[in-house]
């Protein structure tokens, strides 16, 4: 069997060459360069060149045929510009989430394909498994700390047919052990970090090549906002209900607004004057509010997502600021002190049904009907016990307990449960949707 794999230049692709290579297989290595800009990178402009570099080394260390493949326009229509398109509508894309989708597993598999290759392997940890319907499951990697079987969520039967995780059986050290006892260029090399091929970014000034950079107000929302608020105390109540009498109980119009982030546009400020010092100079200031504060300014709602902490450069706080909500529309950013803040959290989201993706159609839920299952709503988050409602606005996910920064644009990953009594037991990834 012919088998081309994705080098990177790093340490998981190259040890799943590696194996590979020693399983026997027919093995030919494809380099993809996705970007070219440098704008708003912070590791300078030759990153791609020295990732070839070191990747093209571990190939010839193996001793397998080595291609390079320019896939850049490809990347940038397919997951660049979505990119663009959802932070310009206020909402957090995962790129990663597409690329694997409309690149490693679209683009660069028909590439590969046309190059003979039967299958093409990765260096992500997962694995998959054939069920007894022939279908492939989707299942997460043994080691609990760099699965990123997330990452692969939005893959469908026929591109996991013609995917190899070499690595997925394998815990990071192992690889580490394994790439170093083979000697290969990559077996010190640090994992990537940041925007799938592109890297490390400065967020703001990275969109800011397309979305335009406009000041608007922070506004700090209090507690005393939640304590007056008809909406979070209908919320509260209704999460009591489903939690007493199940989920399952609540109409659509109530999960549908409990999945709807609370608002914070009628917190207004207005203006009042008054005279300042010896010479009584006129001036202008805003009243007191009791729900809420004007703590600072940003450069655009859109630059910023529901958790950031970072880049919000307000001082005066005891603890963190955390951004809770962004409007576009009013161009205002939201944000709470402390961790613990309410707004940060909420215990139900939506997928719309346009938006929903199953990895297997055995897993396909019919309206009416009523799941228990795991989710995680980020990379690397502990998976989350939660109760999926399949209705007529989509699918609801209900979380046992409230999670924190549900954010819109994001994947959420549902997973089957863990048979506890085997300790070998990997939860399989059942489907996928956008939050």
């Amino acid at each position: 069997m012919k088998v081309c794999v994705g080098l990177s230049g790093g340490v998981d692709s190259s040890v799943a060459a590696l194996l590979l290579k020693r399983q026997g297989y027919d093995v030919f290595a494809m380099f993809m360069q996705n970007w070219h800009d440098t704008e708003g990178t912070l590791h300078g402009d030759c990153e791609w060149e020295e990732d070839k570099f070191v990747a093209e080394l571990v190939a010839r260390k193996i001793g397998i045929p080595f291609y390079f493949v320019d896939l850049s326009k490809e990347y940038r229509q397919r997951v660049v510009d979505y990119m663009f398109d959802e932070y310009a509508r206020g909402r957090t894309p995962n790129p990663d989430v597409l690329c694997n989708r409309e690149i490693k597993f679209d683009a660069f598999l028909k590439k590969a394909m046309e190059m003979g290759a039967d299958m093409v392997a990765t260096g992500h940890y997962c694995r998959k498994e054939q069920a007894s319907d022939g279908s492939w499951k989707l299942l997460e990697g043994v080691d609990p700390g760099k699965d990123q079987s997330y990452f692969l969520c939005q893959l469908n039967q026929e591109q996991l047919s013609r995917a190899l995780f070499p690595i997925g059986g394998l815990l990071k050290s192992e690889v580490r052990a394994l790439a170093a006892g083979a000697d290969l260029p990559s077996a010190d090399k640090k994992d990537s970090q940041g925007i799938c091929f592109v890297g490390k970014v400065d967020l703001p000034v990275f969109l800011q090549q397309k979305l335009k950079s406009v000041e608007g107000d922070v506004v700090e929302v209090f507690d005393a906002w939640y304590a007056d608020s008809e909406k979070y105390r209908e919320d509260t109540l209704l999460v009591e209900k489903a939690k007493r009498d199940g989920w399952e109980t609540l109409s659509d119009a109530e999960l549908s607004g409990l999945s709807t982030p609370l608002s914070y546009n009628d917190i207004q400020f207005e203006t009042e004057t008054y005279r300042s010092g010896k010479k009584h100079i006129k001036k202008t200031r805003y009243k007191l509010n009791p729900y809420g504060v004007i703590a600072g300014r940003h450069e655009g709602a859109q630059f910023y997502t529901i958790g950031q902490r970072k880049g919000l450069a307000i001082g005066g706080h005891e603890n963190p600021l955390f951004v809770i909500a962004t409007d576009i529309v009013s161009n205002r950013v939201y944000v709470g002190e402390g961790e613990a803040h309410k707004g940060l959290f909420r215990s139900v989201l939506r997928v719309a049904p346009e938006e929903l993706h199953w990895v297997r159609r055995e897993h396909e839920m019919p309206l009416g009907a009523v799941r228990r299952c795991r989710c995680r709503i980020r990379y690397r988050q502990e998976l989350q016990d939660a109760t999926l409602l399949m209705r007529q606005e989509g699918l609801f996910v209900c979380f046992d307990r409230p999670q924190r920064s549900i954010t819109p644009g994001q994947f959420a990953a549902f997973y089957a449960l863990r048979d506890p009594s085997d300790p070998y037991d990997a939860p399989e990834l059942l489907g996928s949707g956008v939050i």
